[in-house]
């Protein structure tokens, strides 16, 4: 038996047969052509080839892995038609005079190159991309297949296949057939790669990084996936493979049991309840909530309608988009969060300038603030959408009252531009802000009585409080979400919020952390929110817990002078 170590992305544990994706080297030659515009008309029919099945892709994949993962696909589309990658390749072709093939396999390679030496590493990652795009445009410019990941093994596949790649590109990822894999294993990626995040939401274990040592997996070969711990079995012995088997069996008898959960009221053994909702990127995601029983829609990121377009979304399409949301869950909550864009999530459209570090850059409200029209835009389209159920809207990224009252004014506008059109508008909306930062955290008891509700971003504020990239997986060691500065100033927020009487709830990964559950409740946190597949696991812990709320809290706080 060989044990192969590398980072655990998606937990679980599987055992299967070892199917090797080997991807063919495309032999790419260089030569003049005598035709150059000919050459360029060519390469322009493969790239818009390409554009339409990466939309096709996207059709298809949003209904296998929702929205908010199938958006990738939107964004390759629009990578392929950037600006500068195209006018690259076209500085080879009409300017240099070369084949098209080589065009692309050159520009692909300077745009990689680019990505794969940033600092940040959620931009590193994005290297795969360029490949992956280039890749379908050399593919329609060669009218095959040649350098598809193709399969090697010589045994037909089954129930129970485990993919071993180098990597794994986001369309052969999704196109797998999810019934007859079991795992995933790669020799490169990260905690941020496709392959992982795909694999999450697959609900698949996944290893990746384990380097050269996928060289020692042969095809057919029984390996087990141990992806809690990062470990990779290649011809594991009898001993092992009995573990493994009973941890197997553990799973799937906790996810059975977990169905009980379903209809019942998230309530501790001594009358506590909390709202459990759900994580979701548009529409498409609903059925996930509706399956997993969330008690609402705790995180609506809306800033997925903004990506992978050329062009602002229109107050009537987002206004369509919020209604068919809060239409499928009547009765229940929906809190949309305003559109976060920047830092990790570009759209190029808006214009942006780059910048050194863009997660403390123009990102979320500062948009917001320094482009009124595209705020008051998605703020009509969210007041006429709040007469179709129970909506709330909170504001991301906030750091000073000044930021709160300024969107308060524009709310208000919105609702003036609303009257003036005759169009209506619930008369009830909640309005809440995001704690992300230390500094929003730290004068949490000025925000409070300006707004109904906190929710606490846990990811951005571990990552602010702690000076570190989330996003950089060699920072992983230091990325300690159970800090006690963070888990301060959680505690020093919520103090806030109950001081106010508003309600408080937890929308990052966090929330689903069960470790941390029983002192969330300890609190006072009212809700949390997280991906739908976390809803009933953490029912099931809050309604196996005994909690003592901290009721004293406020009387602390007012001893303190509300110090940390």
């Amino acid at each position: 038996m060989l044990t192969l170590r590398g980072k655990g992305v998606s937990g679980g544990v599987a055992i299967g047969r070892a199917r090797l994706l080997h991807r063919e080297k495309m032999k790419i030659k260089q030569y003049a052509v005598s035709d150059i515009e000919a050459e360029w008309r060519r390469y322009e029919a493969a790239l818009t080839k390409t554009v339409s099945e990466l939309e096709r892709l996207y059709e298809w994949s949003r209904e296998e892995i929702g929205h908010e993962n199938a958006q990738i696909f939107s964004v390759h589309a629009m990578m392929a038609q950037d600006e500068d990658f195209n006018d690259a390749v076209r500085t080879i072709i009409v300017g240099q005079g070369n084949n098209a093939e080589y065009a692309v396999s050159m520009a692909a390679q300077q745009f990689s190159s680019a990505f794969a030496e940033m600092d940040d590493a959620y931009m590193r990652e994005r290297a795969t991309d360029v490949g992956d795009i280039a890749q379908r445009i050399l593919q329609n410019l060669t009218a095959g297949r040649q350098g598809e990941a193709t399969d090697k093994s010589d045994t037909p596949t089954g129930e129970g296949d485990i993919i071993c790649a180098e990597n794994l590109t986001p369309s052969e990822t999704v196109q797998l057939d999810r019934h007859s894999v079991s795992a995933f294993v790669t020799a490169q990626g990260s905690a941020n790669s496709h392959t992982a995040i795909l694999s999450r939401t697959m609900d698949l274990p996944a290893v990746v990084g384990v380097g050269d040592g996928l060289g020692a997996i042969e095809d057919g070969v029984i390996i087990a996936v141990d992806a809690d711990n990062g470990e990779v079995y290649v011809d594991p012995d009898a001993p092992t493979l009995r573990a493994l088997r009973l941890r197997i069996e553990q799973n799937a008898h906790a996810r059975t049991i977990l169905q009980k959960y379903r209809g019942r009221e998230s309530r501790t053994l001594d009358g506590h309840r909390i709202e459990i909702c759900a994580n979701i990127g548009g529409i498409e995601d609903m059925e996930e909530v509706i399956r997993n029983d969330a008690d609402g829609v705790g995180l609506f990121r809306s800033e997925f309608l903004y990506l992978g377009r050329t062009d602002f979304p229109s107050e009537e399409e987002q206004f369509e988009a919020y209604r068919r949301v809060l239409e499928r869950i009547p009765g229940k909550r929906v809190v949309v969060r305003t559109l976060d864009i920047g830092a990790d999530k570009k759209a190029t459209y808006f214009g942006l300038a780059p910048e050194e570090n863009p997660a403390l850059g123009m990102r979320a409200i500062r948009i917001s603030l320094t482009r009124p029209d595209v705020f008051l835009t998605q703020a009509r389209a969210l007041l006429r959408a709040s007469c179709y159920g129970t909506l709330a809207v909170m504001f991301p990224f906030v750091t000073s009252t000044e930021e709160v009252r300024r969107l308060m004014s524009l709310w208000e506008r919105a609702k003036a531009d609303l009257r003036e059109r005759g169009e209506a508008y619930a008369d009830r909306v909640e309005i809440g802000i995001m704690i992300e930062t230390p500094a929003a955290a730290i004068i949490s008891d000025r925000l409070a009585p300006l707004v109904d509700f906190f929710s606490i971003g846990s990811n951005d504020l571990t990552q602010y409080t702690l000076a570190l990239d989330r996003q950089n997986a060699a920072l992983d060691e230091f990325c300690d979400s159970h800090h006690e500065a963070v888990l301060r100033l959680i505690r020093h927020t919520v103090q806030s919020a109950r001081r106010a009487g508003i309600w408080v709830g937890i929308c990052g990964e966090l929330g689903a952390d069960l470790a941390l559950t029983e002192e969330f409740l300890r609190m006072g946190i009212d809700e949390l929110s997280v991906t739908p597949t976390s809803v009933l696991p953490l029912r099931e812990r809050v309604c196996t817990l005994r909690v003592e709320r901290q009721e004293s809290m406020v009387d602390d706080y007012t001893k303190t002078g509300g110090e940390l």
